[in-house]
């Protein structure tokens, strides 16, 4: 379902430029969702505030942030004032997690069916977090499950947000 307007709970979707942004395409592309436009996904706290993976870690700061900027809200059909508060609650816990660049890789690893002892558990780990992998950790944590096709604890890309959450 997409917002117009963000509400505490929604998940913004935007774009990366640059360099850095190819390398999201790319990684995304490697993990079965296409070449995406969005490359970033952050979760909307109450009072204007927001939570996201970023390199040197989890942030919380103000949505003006991102005044100006093509975002596109979503959020599961029919979340509750509860389920939003519980959400944003789970989401502010994980300020200061670090970011890993190396989960597009671990999680592009399993796609491949490449056996790797362990991948489950460093692609399941909160130690470390993409943008993606927080936004649904954190509605794990409240317990609604943005997924429910198997995959492993993780395996999100901010295109699999999209190709899930947005209504078109």
């Amino acid at each position: 379902m997409q917002h117009a307007l963000p509400m505490p709970g929604d998940i913004g979707l935007t774009q990366i430029g640059g360099n850095v942004g190819r390398l999201i395409r790319i990684g995304q592309w490697l993990n079965g969702n296409g070449f995406a436009d969005y490359q970033h996904a952050f979760l909307v706290l109450p009072d204007e505030m927001i939570v996201e993976a970023e390199p040197g870690g989890a942030t919380i700061r103000p949505l003006s942030v991102y005044d100006g900027a093509n975002i596109l809200y979503v959020c599961p059909e029919g979340l509750t004032d509860r389920q939003r508060d519980a959400i944003g609650a789970a989401g502010r816990r994980y300020e200061g997690v670090p970011y890993s660049f190396l989960d597009y890789l671990a999680i592009a690893v399993h796609r491949l069916r490449i056996p790797l002892p362990g991948l489950r558990r460093y692609v399941a780990a909160t130690g470390h977090m993409i943008c993606s992998q927080l936004v649904d950790q954190s509605y794990h944590d409240a317990g609604i499950h943005l997924f429910s096709d198997g995959r492993w604890p993780g395996y999100v890309t901010p295109g699999a947000l999209f190709q899930r959450l947005a209504d078109f």
